[in-house]
C-alpha cells in the first residue's frame, strides 16, 4: 500500500503546478512492485487506491465548485486504475502502454462523463520536442511513450535490459521527430489579436449590484488594447455581467463600445432563449452590431449540469441547489474576422471553459475552416491551484494535433498565446505571476 501511495504522490509531482514533469516517467514503477504476486483482489484494491489519490491529488481544486462532485468524479475515475492493475497483472507489465491508452481513450471519450484532463501526456506540456509526435498520435502518443518508459526502467531493475535499449531508440526517434517538426520553417504573420484578463472575483461576477464595476473595467482595458490597433479584442468566458440582449442597457454599453473603438470585440455572454439557457461567445462588429453566437457544445459535470439528473432529481438540488442548468448548444460556428489591413479573410473558433481538453471537438472546428482558436474560460473558479496550467497543458496539445494557433483567455488564469508548435510565447501577467492578476495583452498570431 505504501508503494501505491508513493505512485500517486510521484504522479500528482508531475503535474502543474508543481512540474516536475520527469517524475511522470518513474512514477508507475512502485505501483508495478506493488501488484507483483498479488490476487486479483487485492491487485484491484491496491490499484484503486493509488488511482483515487492520484485524482484527489491533482483535481483537488474541484472542491472550489462542488466537494461531492469531486469525490464522486475521482472514486470513478480510479476504476480506470483498477481496471489497468488487474490487466497488467494479468498479461503481464509489457502490456502496459497499450492498454493505459486504450483506457485513456476511454475516459476521455467513450465513458458517460467523459473527462481526459489528466491524461499522463499532459505533464509534458512543457517539453516541445516530446510532445510533436501529437499532430499524428493526439496525447496518446506522450502518454504511451511515458508509460514505455516505466515500463523499460521497471524491468531493468529486474536485471532485464532489453527493454530499455527498445525504449531509447523510440525516445531517440520521438525527440528527432520532434526537433525537425518545431523547426519546419517560418510562421506566415496572421492577425493582431488583444485578450482582456478582468480578474472579477467569483463572488462579485453575478451580484447585481457589481455590473456597472463590471462593464467600466473591461471598457477601460478594452480602450487601452485598442490602442494596439488589434484586429479583434477578445473578453473571458462570461464576462458579459447578466443575460446578453435581455440587460439592454449593459447590451448598449459593449455594443457602443466597440463601434467607438471600431474594433470587433468577441465577449462571453450567457443566452436566455425559450426558457434554456447557453454557455455562448458573442461576435460583435466594429460597427457594433451582434453578428454571431457560439453555444458551448460540451458541458462540465457537476458544474453546468448534473448527470443523471434527469432520472434522480434530488442530485440536482445536492449538487447545484436552485441554480438552473445550462442547455449544450449543436452548432459549430466558425466566425469570420476581416481584418482591415489585409485583404484575406480569416475563420476562426472559439472553445469554452473546459471544451480544450476534447481533441474531436476542437478538430471539428478546423475542419469546418478555422484558421486559428481561441479559448474562452474563467479559472477564477478553482482559486491559486494548478487547475489553470493542467487547463492550458490541454491547449497546448490541441495546438500541435491541429497544427493551429490557440489563444486563451481567462478571467483569470493562463491568458496567453500559443503556436502551432505547442509553444507559449506571450501572456498576460504581472511580476511572472498569471493568476489573479488584471491586464492585457496584444500579440500576433501566426499560421
Amino acid at each position: 500500500m505504501l508503494l501505491s501511495i508513493f505512485s500517486a504522490i510521484l504522479l500528482i509531482f508531475a503535474f502543474p503546478s508543481f512540474n516536475i514533469s520527469f517524475l511522470a516517467f518513474i512514477g508507475f514503477i512502485p505501483l508495478f512492485f506493488a501488484i507483483e504476486n498479488k490476487s486479483p483482489k487485492n491487485v484491484f484494491l491496491i490499484s484503486y487506491i493509488c488511482g483515487f489519490l492520484f485524482y484527489l491529488g491533482t483535481l483537488y481544486w474541484l472542491y472550489h465548485v462542488t466537494v461531492i462532485g469531486l469525490i464522486v468524479l475521482c472514486l470513478y475515475l480510479a476504476l480506470y486504475f483498477g481496471i489497468f492493475g488487474m490487466i497488467v497483472s494479468r498479461f503481464g507489465v509489457l502490456v502496459a502502454p497499450i492498454v493505459w491508452i486504450i483506457l485513456e481513450y476511454i475516459q476521455a471519450n467513450i465513458s458517460i462523463m467523459g473527462f481526459g484532463w489528466t491524461s499522463l501526456g499532459y505533464s509534458q506540456y512543457r517539453n516541445i520536442p516530446l510532445i510533436q509526435i501529437a499532430d499524428f498520435s493526439g496525447v496518446y502518443g506522450a502518454s504511451f511513450v511515458i508509460m514505455m518508459v516505466n515500463v523499460a526502467i521497471y524491468k531493468a531493475l529486474k536485471r532485464s535490459f532489453r527493454e530499455i535499449i527498445i525504449a531509447a531508440a523510440i525516445l531517440i526517434a520521438v525527440f528527432g521527430y520532434g526537433i525537425i517538426r518545431e523547426n519546419n520553417g517560418e510562421l506566415e504573420k496572421g492577425v493582431r489579436l488583444s485578450v482582456i484578463q478582468g480578474n472579477i472575483p467569483q463572488e462579485l461576477k453575478w451580484d447585481p449590484e457589481a455590473q456597472d464595476m463590471i462593464i467600466e473595467k473591461y471598457t477601460a482595458l478594452t480602450k487601452m488594447a485598442s490602442l494596439d490597433n488589434p484586429d479583434l479584442i477578445v473578453w473571458p468566458e462570461t464576462s458579459f455581467p447578466g443575460f446578453f440582449e435581455i440587460n439592454e442597457e449593459i447590451t448598449d454599453k459593449v455594443l457602443n463600445l466597440a463601434k467607438d473603438i471600431k474594433i470587433p470585440i468577441l465577449v462571453g455572454i450567457n443566452i436566455e432563449k425559450d426558457g434554456e439557457y447557453f454557455n455562448s461567445a458573442g461576435l460583435i462588429s466594429s460597427q457594433g452590431k451582434f453578428i454571431d453566437k457560439y453555444d458551448k457544445i460540451h458541458l462540465v459535470p457537476f458544474g453546468e449540469y448534473v448527470p443523471f439528473s434527469n432520472k434522480f432529481p434530488a442530485l440536482h438540488k445536492l449538487v447545484l441547489g436552485e441554480l438552473g442548468e445550462f442547455s449544450p448548444g449543436k452548432e459549430f460556428t466558425v466566425f469570420a474576422l476581416y481584418p482591415p489591413s489585409s485583404t484575406q479573410t480569416f475563420n476562426f473558433a472559439t472553445l469554452i471553459c473546459f471544451e480544450d481538453i476534447f481533441p474531436e471537438l476542437a478538430k471539428r472546428f478546423v475542419k469546418n475552416g478555422a484558421k486559428f482558436l481561441i479559448v474562452i474560460t474563467n479559472d477564477a473558479w478553482y482559486g491559486r491551484s494548478g487547475a489553470a496550467y493542467q487547463h492550458a497543458a490541454c491547449s497546448v496539445f490541441r495546438a500541435i494535433e491541429n497544427r493551429t494557433s490557440i489563444v486563451r483567455c481567462a478571467n483569470t488564469g493562463y491568458s496567453c498565446f500559443i503556436d502551432s508548435r505547442g509553444r507559449i510565447y506571450n501572456s498576460v501577467e504581472e511580476k511572472g505571476a498569471h493568476l489573479f492578476v488584471t491586464g492585457y495583452k496584444t500579440s500576433e498570431v501566426n499560421f
